[in-house]
């Protein structure tokens, strides 16, 4: 294996290599075939392969009929220690000397003590810095992916150097993941020059090639325009006229850059007067004029700069444009690949696997932001709220909540389908309405030490959410024999009526915590004193809450207490130090404001 680098088909000043390459266009990296080159196949460094090598003909073979070589670390490979040499070695050097640079001046610089300009700055110039050097991770991510593919046989880079796959080859030499070299080798395979018949051909996305080789484009923004674009490109799924499909990469290389590229003139192309005088203010060609030749960077653009997030939305509105027939004609498509599931259970959690269509992500988001955005606007107290602040009644300042986006629409779609759960038109199973069944042992119930368990479901639920759920809906004794039989099922019991519930809700309105916004249909009845210690199932004991604030009301810090009938809380010390006891806010029926005054 030590000689196996040393006399390899890659030329030895790290020039690119020249040579036939007759393997698909949209595939075929420009380069050397790596069993082309002389002694390509002694990888193995034994003198047995030597000999077949010397052979002739006879003794060359892709197949993998002969034993792999053991991996070995390639830094003690003789082939890569002479790499490190001459002119080629003068280059690694200077970009080993570069690394250093670059360390010692991050090592000079306290981040922490920077002033606002100053680490703004800096964080521009450390990503400025980093792009050339993503760049360049492409690119021998793709050449040595290309080299280690799998059709090769005993000729594979990987196979030579005792690796079983590109991959397994890559994250040897890297120490990255599996997931990063394929994101660097895809996106390579899309911005590398291509081979086809012995000719050289531009990458199949040459502005975000020359973006990326000018370090002006970042990895995720070029991995966007690729993935955008990549099925209206030539041999792509959707038919589509080119012209506009180069028009679209460059726009978005633009918007992605800030910097304009384009087509400099070619060998074929006149050059005209006015060509001259735009090269002179860096325009490019002039006007009218077709270039043919490599796509550089032509100036700046007086457009706006936008992130890698925005160009993939971009990307989307370029789609509708390239597709000539419309979004219309795939909409039955992506109907029928409309799907939703539950995967398996992780860390206490089923991940939501699925996609929508544009429609119903529509639908989706705008009920999640109308009820994200009731708490998200900042209000100031009004004159009337004022005095209640000041006669103790209403809590004073913005209520904290410390749920995350997501989080947030978690508990709203949970409310949504509570909601539709719970409507007497909703179907029917086996003759009942759709309840979730835990089942529980009573001593663990009454103990509250345990799990419970649901029909269908793998995972079990803590015994603080069944609380929660014998709180709100009560629940039904099944009483077994000695034998595991059932001796008899008992009446529901700690259960609020229908009626009560109807009466709580026009006493409170919704969550009785101040700032919730959350409907009263939404909510969940909560004992005030808990059942277990004997708390009584009626009105003057139970109060609203959403399912966050009750699952939570033990732990948050509020308090409740019933007061002649009517509920009053009791704020976190660290919204209010005082500690005072006060009244939620009413239902709107009962609220003054919302009553017309006799004049």
């Amino acid at each position: 294996m030590d000689d196996e680098l040393d006399s390899g088909s890659t030329a030895p000043t790290g020039m690119t290599p020249t040579g036939p390459n007759l393997h698909d266009w949209n595939t075929g990296l420009s380069g050397p075939d790596p069993f082309t080159g002389p002694d390509a196949d002694s990888l193995s460094g034994t003198s047995d392969m030597k000999a077949a090598a010397a052979g002739g003909a006879a003794g060359r073979t892709r197949g993998r009929s002969k034993p792999r070589p053991e991996w070995r670390d390639p830094a003690e490979l003789l082939g890569v220690q002479r790499a490190h040499t001459g002119a080629f070695g003068q280059k690694l050097q200077a970009l080993d000397d570069a690394a250093r640079t670059v360390m010692a001046v991050m090592d000079s610089i306290d981040v922490n003590a920077l002033s606002d300009p100053e680490v703004v700055a800096l964080t521009q110039m450390v990503e400025r810095t980093g792009r050339p050097v993503d760049a360049a991770r492409v690119a021998t991510a793709t050449v040595v992916g290309y080299r280690s593919r799998s059709g090769l046989g005993a000729e594979s880079l990987a196979w030579r150097l005792g690796a079983s796959h590109q991959n397994d080859l890559l994250i040897g030499l890297t120490g990255t993941s599996v997931p990063e070299m394929k994101r660097r080798v895809a996106l390579g395979e899309k911005v590398a020059p291509r081979m086809l018949g012995g000719m050289v051909l531009e990458p199949g996305f040459p502005f975000v090639a020359a973006a990326l080789a000018a370090g002006e484009i970042g990895i995720d923004a070029a991995e966007n325009i690729v993935k955008g674009l990549a099925d209206y490109k030539v041999h792509g799924r959707f038919d589509a006229d080119q012209s506009l499909v180069d028009g679209g990469e460059a726009e978005l290389v633009e918007s992605a850059t800030g910097s304009v590229f384009g087509r400099t003139p070619g060998p074929g192309d006149i050059a005209t007067a006015t060509d001259a005088d735009d090269a002179d203010t860096g325009a490019g060609a002039g006007a009218g004029q077709v270039c043919t030749g490599p796509v550089r960077r032509l100036g700046a653009s007086a457009g706006f700069t936008f992130p890698a997030d925005r160009i993939r939305e971009m990307a989307a509105t370029w789609q509708a444009v390239l597709n000539p027939d419309g979004a219309a004609p795939s909409d039955a498509v992506f109907e029928a690949k409309s799907t939703f599931s539950f995967g398996k259970l992780s860390q206490g959690l089923h991940p939501l696997r699925g996609g929508v269509t544009p429609e119903l992500k529509g639908i989706m988001q705008n009920l999640f932001n109308t009820f994200q955005s009731a708490r998200s606007a900042p209000a100031f107290p009004s004159a009337e709220e004022q005095q209640r602040i000041e006669a103790g009644e209403l809590v004073p300042g913005e209520i904290l909540d410390e749920r995350d986006g997501g989080q947030k629409r978690a508990d709203i779609l949970r409310g949504i389908l509570v909601q539709v759960a719970q409507d007497p038109r909703t179907p029917t199973m086996g003759g009942m309405p759709p309840t979730v069944m835990v089942h529980v042992n009573a001593t663990d119930l009454i103990n509250g030490v345990g799990v419970g368990w649901i029909d269908g479901v793998e995972g079990p639920i803590s015994m603080k959410t069944i609380n929660q759920m014998v709180d709100n809906g009560g629940f039904r004794p099944i009483f077994f024999g000695g034998t595991g039989t059932v001796l008899a099922l008992g009446d529901k019991v700690r259960c609020f009526t229908p009626l009560q519930r109807r009466a709580i809700t026009a006493r409170d309105g919704g969550c009785i915590i101040p700032g919730c916004t959350c409907p009263p249909q939404w909510t969940e009845v909560h004992h005030v004193q808990p059942w277990q210690n004997g708390g009584p199932t009626n009105v003057s004991n139970g109060v609203l809450l959403c399912w966050y604030h009750h699952h939570n009301i033990d732990t948050s810090g509020w308090h409740i207490r019933m007061v002649l009938g009517m509920p009053e809380v009791k704020a976190p010390h660290w919204i209010d130090p005082t500690g005072t006891w006060r009244k939620p806010p009413q239902h709107r029926a009962h609220d003054p404001k919302y009553r017309r005054q006799d004049e």
